[in-house]
């Protein structure tokens, strides 16, 4: 009988905590109008590329033109490098299918670049 009791209360330990979620990092992001820029599953690294034509960052495995008002200069301490910096927050609504990114179906909600990327903005000549 003690060998069954031995058994329960290891099961009962992993419950009691939960590590960090690895989508906090975007927690304290707000939008232009003040609002969470995520819902806890919206937000992503994101390549991204500065053109004559503004930023374009790889959601999903395309890539999107980003609307200026949209784009935050900025360090997420959490940022693990892997994009250099760049991360997507928003909506992808079905199949992408503008292959120039002109046209697709979503909706940036914030759009983080690193801040040396801000003098090269057209907005902030």
């Amino acid at each position: 009988m003690l060998l069954k009791r031995a058994l329960w209360v290891p099961l009962f330990v992993p419950l009691g905590s939960a590590p960090p979620v690895a989508h906090d990092i975007y927690s304290h992001l707000l939008d232009e109008n003040g609002f969470s820029c995520c819902s806890e599953k919206d937000c992503m690294p994101a390549k991204f590329r500065v053109t004559s034509h503004g930023v374009r960052m790889l959601v999903r495995g395309r890539w999107i033109a980003v609307p200026s008002s949209k784009i935050q200069y900025r360090i997420l301490p959490e940022d693990t490098g892997e994009t250099g910096g760049g991360h997507w927050c928003g909506w992808s609504f079905g199949v992408l299918s503008d292959p120039l990114g002109e046209n697709d179906p979503t909706d940036t909600r914030c759009a983080i670049l690193p801040p040396r990327f801000g003098a090269m903005s057209p907005s902030r000549r």
